[in-house]
Order: C-alpha cells, then structure tokens, then sequence
C-alpha cells in the first residue's frame, strides 16, 4: 500500500480534515508540519509552487487540499 506524505500546519481545519479522513481510510501517512519544520515548507513550494496546506503526496502525485476523490485516485496509481 502507498503511503502518503502530509503537510500541514497546527492551526489548519483542512489539515486535520485530511489526517482524520486517511486515518478512518487505513491509509499509512508521514505528518509534516512546515510551522515545526520551515525548511521542509520552503522545499515544498519549491516543489509544488503552492502555499497552501494541506499538500499531499502520494505515489509521486500531489493533491492539493482536502480531496478525498483525488486522494484515492492517487492510491490506485
């Protein structure tokens, strides 16, 4: 099974969206925090140009936000 790779931040409703929705989901997932560790949100928007958090990365695809649909389409890649 994939695992997934969260950013997120510790004031994001969307971020403790998604990290409830993947833990109801059995889904394996690494939290990173980018408010904890800013070095790890600065190679994020490098990566991905997006600001945002959540940001999620699964099999080397990134869903930006909270979206289950593109969440599980990632897993099946």
């Amino acid at each position: 099974m994939a695992k997934a790779t969260v950013y997120t931040t510790s004031t994001c409703p969307y971020c403790t969206m998604l990290t409830g929705y993947l833990e109801e989901q059995g889904i394996e997932y690494e939290e990173v925090n980018v408010q904890v560790n800013p070095e790890a949100g600065q190679r994020l928007v490098a990566t991905t140009g997006q600001m945002g958090v959540p940001q999620t990365e699964i099999n080397g695809q990134w869903v930006i936000g909270f979206d289950p649909e593109r969440i599980q389409q990632a897993l099946k890649a």
